[in-house]
């Protein structure tokens, strides 16, 4: 589980064992817990799940995942070619 981002206690994440799924960050803080999708073209976000997380708990790591968006998609290119060697 490499974790790519630590910011205001929020950990964002891939797992290394999802097959092929699209692009996605797995992001936790405390006993919070959620996975959004990224969609590449429209620069835009969709919440695949989340547990024991407020409506601003939700605004907050979505604010900081499209802050992000160009880190992580690079971030999560470089981890996919590294599992491809």
């Amino acid at each position: 589980m490499p974790s790519i981002l630590v910011i205001l206690g929020w950990r964002l994440f891939f797992y290394t064992n999802e097959g092929n799924e699209p692009i996605h960050i797995h992001c936790r803080k405390g006993e919070m817990e959620c996975k959004y999708w990224l969609d590449r073209l429209s620069f835009d976000i969709e919440e695949a799940f989340s547990f024991h997380m407020s409506e601003k708990d939700k605004r907050q790591i979505r604010k900081i995942i499209y802050e992000h968006f160009e880190y992580i998609e690079s971030q999560w290119d470089d981890f996919q070619r590294s599992r491809q060697q």
